[in-house]
């Protein structure tokens, strides 16, 4: 083969608090966006709308106050905050696809620093790789602290980050969140607006919600994820059709998945470093939780760094078992397969 092959299994990268926290910016994929590349969908005006407040709240950016005139030290015994004052932080709600990590990531662009963006999954995993007060010390000075895909599937993480986001606020930094809602349940009994807002304890008049509607982008006529390869032979032969030249990690899937719990997900991101593309053989149905968990942190930084992906075995449809695509965790695993779909398209196409 002419492309330079490599192993995540082979992989065990050693990651500094400093290179951590120096990671924390929009990934390649948004590494130039701005208000002005987001395509509001023109049958969608709350899109049109969404833009103009973030333009807005970007403004305000930078000059938040002292510790003691926070956000939450008002929600918490400071009185409250006064009418027409700008609020501390806004969240994007809205399902999958409809572009509230771009319009999240332009927010970051357009404001001065010291700043932050990741997930959710990435601050808590910063937390445990850090522990909680240095992960305070780190970012209590920062000006904006993004927080892509906030999740209420477990009250373990939602607490946590409360905690860390009422500490952060109260030393006057600014807050911005997007939610992960699942694109079936917009209508009644969905995680929206209302839940995170009791799960946080933030009042609506401190915290601004806008609402984003929309179909997913990803599949916006766009035609049906390709089938895996038939077997490893027509992998072989597509990958090195499509990857000539590049540097591709060839992999194993169960011996992947069995070295992901061998790695701390806050070391995915450099554990991907460096490559261009993503072969697996014999991809199967993951019908452990912490397995399948892992993976969609996994899926989640192979997105952020746009690695087109070739395998064989179950399409990715099928790599989470029926019950935890309708389990707590669905919103994880409906936001994976929406995302490596993409990336096997892109794959196909390659080859």
């Amino acid at each position: 083969m002419n492309m330079h092959i490599e192993h995540l299994v082979e992989r065990n990268p050693r990651v500094s608090g400093h290179e951590l926290l120096d990671g924390f910016r929009p990934s390649e994929r948004f590494g130039e966006v701005s208000f002005d590349t987001y395509r509001p969908d023109p049958s969608q005006p709350s899109q049109a709308e969404a833009v103009e407040k973030l333009k807005a709240f970007a403004a305000g950016v930078g000059g938040g106050q002292a510790s003691g005139n926070g956000f939450f030290s008002k929600l918490f015994g400071g009185g409250g905050g006064q009418k027409g004052s700008p609020a501390q932080g806004i969240y994007l709600d809205g399902g999958f696809g409809v572009g509230k990590t771009h319009l999240l990531a332009s927010l970051w662009h357009a404001v001065p620093g010291p700043k932050a963006f990741g997930t959710f999954v990435e601050y808590t995993n910063l937390v445990g790789a850090l522990t909680f007060r240095h992960t305070v010390e780190a970012l209590k000075d920062y000006k904006l602290v993004c927080i892509d895909e906030f999740e209420l599937d477990d009250p373990g993480d939602t607490v946590l980050m409360s905690r860390l986001m009422r500490e952060l606020a109260d030393a006057g930094v600014k807050l911005a969140a997007t939610s992960n809602t699942l694109p079936g349940s917009l209508g009644e009994g969905r995680f929206a607006a209302q839940d995170f807002q009791r799960e946080i304890q933030v009042l609506s008049s401190q915290f601004d919600v806008v609402r984003i509607d929309g179909e997913d982008y990803r599949h916006r006529g766009l035609p049906e994820a390709p089938q895996p390869l038939a077997d490893d032979a027509a992998l072989e032969a597509a990958a090195e059709q499509a990857f000539s030249g590049r540097t591709v990690a060839i992999d194993d899937f169960d011996a992947l998945v069995v070295h992901l719990s061998r790695v701390h997900p806050s070391r995915y991101r450099a554990l991907i470093d460096g490559l261009d593309a993503i072969v697996w053989r014999g991809v199967r149905t993951i019908d452990q939780q912490a397995v399948a968990l892992r993976f969609v942190v996994l899926a989640d930084r192979l997105y952020d760094k746009d690695l087109p992906i070739l395998s064989t075995g179950v399409p990715f449809d099928q790599v989470f078992t029926e019950e935890m695509m309708a389990g707590g965790y669905q919103k994880k695993y409906y936001r994976a397969v929406s995302r490596l779909t993409a990336l096997a398209r892109e794959g196909g196409e390659a080859a």
